[in-house]
């Protein structure tokens, strides 16, 4: 700062360079303030703030892999609804196959009757089989089982899915979906003229004569047992869906949580506060035209030393 007598002096204005150092000042600090307003950020450099500027760059890369967390989440919801669909229209073949059989087992039918009814059934039974193989999620077959299964193995066992559900590494969630088809729905299944077979493929198939014999009343009573447990299976495998998908509903909603308060934290440290900036803009203006002022008034000082020359 300048000092009494240094305006006697006329080669070092040190008033002036005083002045410009403060009006650089100034300058600096107008051009960082319109910079903080134009990006609304608080932080634009590391060297604005290193340590914060750290802790939001964490904190925004959190909340990146969470979002694409929660829309991990939303695809395995959507697999799981192609299941249970398929879920539901098997179910309903089975009731249909259950009210056949009732049907069937009573004998005020004729021989000719059952054989139709068996035929009935039968064609559900391999309608089980074509849902299972039109129930595809990007080219993977949700209903068959696990795919490392095959030869006489196949179309069995069950499909393991791992769904990434956080942004952590140990953040998965998997869901098991069984085989459904007529093999594993009705292993075991048959008595009498009702047999389940491979003529259909290893999916299995329903067969309701023996040679020329077919199936009787007591086949049909004896099937309809055969027919309520394979809704007891596609009912635990509906339990199954609807855990799974009540624990994804769960993990949404924490999903969208984390994101909300990692947003917010990220928003207090990086995001410009517009009515103190505005004040600060105010601020620096006033000083801008004081210090020019000044500036200006200190270059006139030198002159002054003419008066000794009078």
């Amino acid at each position: 700062m300048s000092s009494f007598g240094d305006l006697n002096r006329v080669n070092t204005n040190i008033q002036s360079l005083d002045s410009q150092l403060s009006l650089n000042k100034i300058n600096k600090g107008m051009a960082e303030n319109q910079l903080r307003m134009s990006t609304g950020l608080r932080i634009n450099r590391a060297e604005d703030d290193a340590a914060g500027y750290s802790i939001a760059t964490k904190l925004n890369a959190r909340v990146a892999g969470l979002e694409q967390s929660l829309a991990n989440v939303g695809d395995a919801k959507s697999v799981l609804d192609i299941a249970e669909s398929s879920f539901d229209t098997v179910m309903d073949n089975l009731i249909e196959m259950k009210s056949l059989s009732t049907q069937a087992a009573n004998d005020t039918l004729g021989e000719d009757e059952r054989g139709y009814i068996g035929s009935q059934i039968a064609a559900l039974a391999n309608d089980i089989n074509e849902i299972a193989d039109q129930t595809v999620f990007q080219d993977t077959q949700l209903l068959n089982g696990d795919p490392a299964n095959t030869g006489a193995n196949a179309f069995s066992g069950t499909l393991s899915l791992t769904f990434q559900v956080g942004e952590r590494t140990e953040d998965t969630l998997t869901a098991e979906i069984d085989a459904v088809n007529v093999s594993t729905l009705f292993d075991g299944a048959g008595t009498g003229s009702i047999s389940l077979s491979t003529a259909g493929g290893q999916q299995g198939a329903l067969e309701f004569t023996d040679g020329a014999t077919k199936a009787s009343a007591a086949d049909f009573r004896s099937f309809i047992d055969d027919i309520d447990t394979a809704i007891g299976a596609m009912n635990d495998r509906v339990n199954s869906i609807g855990m799974a998908q009540s624990s994804l509903s769960t993990r949404e909603v924490t999903l969208s949580q984390s994101i909300s308060a990692n947003s917010s934290a990220s928003s207090r440290i990086m995001d410009a506060d517009f009515a103190k900036e505005q004040s600060e803009s105010v601020r620096l203006q006033i000083l801008q035209q004081t210090s020019t002022s000044a500036l200006a008034q200190a270059n006139m000082g030198p002159q002054s030393v003419l008066g000794f020359l009078g």
